[in-house]
């Protein structure tokens, strides 16, 4: 995810100077860009370095064993802005020993063509000049809404932060249906693709609500009508798609821990 935040940021000149922490091969693809400057370690950081925003963009399951190299930056009037799952700013104070002017995000990989979806939350510490950066860092790379509530994250996280996984998946399984049902596999499979991401273009230029959308193609007594009656079942996609997003709220608020 932070590697598709600075491909944007990147292809839309948002900074001049990046400097990139990762200690793994994340890094390499961004290494050699113009302003990209590439550390293995927070080590390596110069004493004097003074960012204007410090971009948290580590799993939650590693952060705290890392966040603690940053300690020295809480205290200072730079924007911090993280993209962890789960991780509060309560969690941010503890780990670093003070609060500092945090914006807690949650983009979504799309973002990497400048078609993400980012929800937003500002700290107490966070001033309207920071929220505003944090807004164009964020728009640089699809959408942004806002949030008065940070409790609200964890179901943004299980929407549209791991939705788009949810998506790939629909692919998959229209694409095995599709094989179940006859078709050679390489043309299920890019029937799958087209359909799906279509149908989300459609959705996202038409002023009409999803369920129109789905009504206007659905002929009664049809062949649309019939998959219907099975997908919007009691036993169908609804229930199961609202189980799997409250078990991803949930996991996120385990995270926070």
């Amino acid at each position: 995810m932070g590697g598709a935040l600075l491909g944007g940021w990147l292809e839309r000149g948002i900074a001049r100077h990046y400097l990139v922490v990762e200690p793994g091969p994340g890094a390499e693809p961004f290494r050699n860009r113009p302003g990209v400057e590439a550390l293995s370690s927070a080590t390596a950081l110069a004493a004097n370095v003074k960012p204007d925003a410090i971009v948290v963009a580590l799993k939650p399951q590693v952060m705290a064993a890392a966040v603690g190299d940053y300690r020295r930056f809480a205290a200072g009037d730079g924007l911090w802005l993280s993209i962890a799952a789960g991780k509060t700013l309560s969690f941010f104070a503890r780990a670093l020993g003070e609060a500092p002017a945090m914006v807690r995000a949650m983009p979504n990989t799309p973002a990497a063509i400048g078609r993400g979806m980012s929800v937003a939350f500002a700290g107490p510490r966070v001033s309207m000049a920071q929220r505003a950066a944090a807004d164009r860092l964020l728009a640089a790379v699809g959408e942004v809404a806002w949030v008065q509530d940070e409790a609200l994250l964890d179901a943004v996280t299980a929407v549209s932060g791991s939705g788009p996984a949810y998506v790939f998946l629909l692919i998959e399984c229209l694409a095995q249906a599709g094989i179940a049902a006859g078709l050679p596999a390489d043309l299920a499979q890019r029937l799958a693709r087209a359909t799906i991401t279509g149908a989300g273009e459609l959705a996202r230029l038409s002023p009409a609500s999803a369920a129109e959308l789905r009504e206007n193609v659905t002929s009664p007594g049809g062949t649309t009508r019939a998959a219907l009656d099975v997908l919007m079942a009691k036993d169908g996609l609804e229930p199961l798609l609202t189980r799997a997003v409250l078990a991803a709220a949930k996991r996120s608020r385990e995270l926070a821990d």
